[in-house]
């Protein structure tokens, strides 16, 4: 698998050139698809103007503006009620999933319930995260980021990497998210993690790791 788990995007220029990188072709010859369904379970984001942004391209954070050849939407809470032939080959075909923010949880529930979560480790496709977008391939998210309930009630995610994810460090906007706060996380955690601000990414292909960078982070 090839995944480049942002905070804030592809918000500069090294994160782009890592994801430049990680494509067999140039963006321009590139289709994506883009998964909103974590912006739903967030109080923040959606669901409304923020979803249509993200989806249209029309937000700060760049990831589905970037260039690409085409842009489609993939809707995680919609693919259990429609035959997988429908929706599994678009899937398996297309050069990258830009993931979205939003509640990581409520991401996992959904991407476990359509069967997309069985089907990423087989994908050709770089996964291209943003906040719980990342957050959700990690093997928990920590008390913290608990925000939508899973029926088990845990805070578990899908596991495809082995750190945690603590995302947007030091925004202005986010005035818990600081580095001290950061670490606390980390060491209720007990387990290999990252604490990363916007401009900070990992890139992570067949579970060699690399972080990119032009802000800060911290390894714990």
């Amino acid at each position: 698998m090839k995944l480049l788990l942002t905070s804030g995007g592809v918000i500069n220029k090294s994160i782009h050139e890592a994801l430049v990188d990680m494509l067999d072709k140039p963006i321009a010859e590139c289709n994506a698809l883009c998964i909103p369904t974590a912006m739903y379970g967030h109080p923040w984001v959606g669901p409304g103007v923020k979803a249509w942004k993200f989806i249209t391209g029309r937000e700060e954070n760049p990831m589905v503006n970037l260039g690409w050849k085409s842009v489609g939407v993939l809707e995680l809470t919609a693919l259990p009620s429609i035959d997988k032939e429908r929706w599994v080959p678009l899937v398996k075909e297309t050069d990258v999933l830009l993931v979205s923010g939003g509640d990581a949880l409520y991401l996992y529930h959904w991407m476990q319930q359509s069967g997309l979560a069985e089907l990423l480790p087989t994908l050709r496709a770089v996964y291209v995260g943003m906040s719980a977008g990342s957050m959700v391939m990690t093997p928990k998210i920590g008390e913290e980021f608990v925000g939508w309930t899973p029926p088990t009630g845990e805070d578990k995610a899908l596991g495809f990497v082995n750190f945690s994810i603590f995302p947007h460090v030091d925004h202005e906007m986010l005035p818990d998210n600081t580095m001290a706060a950061a670490e606390q996380w980390a060491a209720a955690l007990q387990g290999p993690a990252y604490a990363i601000n916007d401009d900070t990414a990992i890139k992570v292909i067949d579970g060699e790791v690399e972080v990119i960078s032009e802000g800060h982070w911290k390894q714990f």
